[in-house]
């Protein structure tokens, strides 16, 4: 049954006044977290954990505290279990996530509440914290820099060969499990259930050392290896056939593990055969990266340091008083031209009027992008142009206000890192694309909740 919260503790009023005042950051966003609407927001999704969530069951883990313990991972940049410690070793942290002398949700309880919470509700979070901050004068919206970074997802350097032994690995442990099951009352030949992981481990080693040396012999090896993908393949399809007589929970988990990781094999093995034996160039969006985290993106930026990146490109709005107004998590590698208008409508959207002030890089300069700002009553569009420029647009640029907003705008470059240090938005640990969204939020939200506590604690 859902819980809302704990009934305030005596005794952990009492032993309050012997303890370490809470620091005055925290404490603003202490008051900042008991906004109703907040809470509701994060209850509704709470609601729709099982379908009699609100009527049946023991009591759960107060909403209050599930959501107050979520802010303090991810203001501090903490695993789950990190999380779980710290609460419990720290009477300020315990009064901050309202659990009193109560026993601490432990890390997997964090977990499966976490995943219940929706991106959508994520983004009318934050869309809600930058009301907030509007109304206690954090920021007034009259400034708007725009940019993009890339988040990385939680994999290892994608090769074809480390990508079919992955595929093996995983169809290999799953046949292990539907082995116990299947044991009794089937005919299943041994082979069937043959593990070949060690076979493919050690080809795709001797692939990497191969492709130093001599290329044949790593073409030679590929084709050994692309024959053990295969035939796991085909273990695991029969398999599956032979699960759905099963009417078990273990046997559906299973069911839904094959026909989920078979479709990811067959694709690694043909963008395999099509780059290395037909020498074929994959075009980027044809390719999966990780069979884990099938909706990884293939970026290239031009950045010196880092000519491909694996993850998703973030675009995200900054006003005047570091708040982060808005983001979003884009599919592919889009132009960042296109970015330019979503962002202006987001603003309108969240302020009721455009930006004063508007500024992003050079890639999203252009004249439809300067005049589409201009009509929607932007007054100082700060777009610097790429390549030749004209003397009347030379004499523009160098005009004051402009010089003023492009050295504000570099501070979009501050924020970014921030983000990616502080708040764990260089590489995302949760798992899917909505997991992947719902990393980005959290991060988004624990910078505005931290640029808030802080300005409002400022005397």
């Amino acid at each position: 049954m859902l819980r809302d919260k704990y009934e305030i503790d005596k005794l952990f009023s009492e032993v309050k006044g012997l303890m370490n005042e809470m620091d005055p950051q925290l404490a603003q966003i202490d008051r900042l977290l008991d906004d109703d609407e907040l809470y509701q927001m994060i209850r509704r999704d709470f609601e729709q954990r099982f379908p009699q969530t609100q009527q049946t069951g023991r009591p759960s883990t107060p909403v209050e505290v599930v959501l107050r313990m979520l802010a303090v991972k991810h203001l501090y940049n903490l695993s789950y279990e990190k999380t779980e410690r710290y609460v419990a070793d720290s009477l300020v942290l315990r009064q901050f996530c309202r659990v009193y002398f109560n026993e601490i949700p432990d890390d997997t309880t964090l977990i499966r509440w976490a995943n219940t919470i929706q991106p959508e509700t994520l983004e009318a979070f934050n869309a809600r914290l930058v009301t907030l901050a509007t109304e206690l004068r954090v920021t007034r919206g009259r400034k708007l820099r725009t940019d993009g970074t890339v988040v990385e997802s939680h994999i290892h350097y994608p090769t074809d060969s480390s990508l079919l032994s992955d595929s093996v690995r995983v169809i290999s442990r799953t046949l292990k499990r539907a082995q116990a099951i299947l044991k009794e009352g089937t005919e299943l030949m041994k082979e069937t259930f043959r593990d070949r992981t060690r076979s493919a481990r050690r080809a795709a080693r001797q692939i990497a050392d191969a492709a130093k040396k001599n290329g044949a012999a790593a073409k030679k090896s590929y084709r050994r290896l692309v024959e053990t993908t295969r035939a796991s393949v085909q273990q695991a399809q029969t398999v599956l056939e032979a699960l759905q007589a099963e009417t078990s929970a273990e046997a559906e988990r299973l069911r839904q593990t094959l026909e989920t990781f078979i479709p990811r094999a067959q694709q690694v093995i043909d963008q395999t055969v099509r780059r290395v034996f037909e020498g074929e160039e994959v075009p980027a969006q044809e390719k999966l990266v990780s069979i884990f985290e099938s909706h990884t993106d293939i970026i290239k930026r031009g950045k010196a340091n880092r000519e491909t990146e694996f993850g998703h490109k973030v675009w995200l709005d900054e006003v005047d008083g570091g708040i982060v107004s808005g983001y979003d998590v884009l599919d592919g590698n889009p132009s960042d031209q296109e970015q330019w208008r979503p962002s202006l409508s987001r603003h309108v959207k969240q302020f009721g009027k455009p930006p004063r002030q508007a500024s992003a890089d050079r890639g999203l300069a252009s004249p439809d992008n300067e005049d589409h700002a201009t009509a929607l009553g932007v007054k100082r569009v700060i777009l610097p142009q790429r390549g030749f420029k004209d003397e009347a647009r030379r004499q523009h640029e160098r005009r004051p206000w402009f010089v003023r907003g492009r050295h504000w705008h570099a501070g979009v470059e501050g924020r970014i890192s921030v983000l990616k240090r502080k708040h764990g938005l260089d590489r995302c640990l949760n798992h899917g694309r909505a997991g992947f969204q719902r990393w980005v939020g959290w991060g988004v939200i624990a910078n505005n909740l931290t640029v808030m506590g802080r300005t409002l604690a400022q005397p």
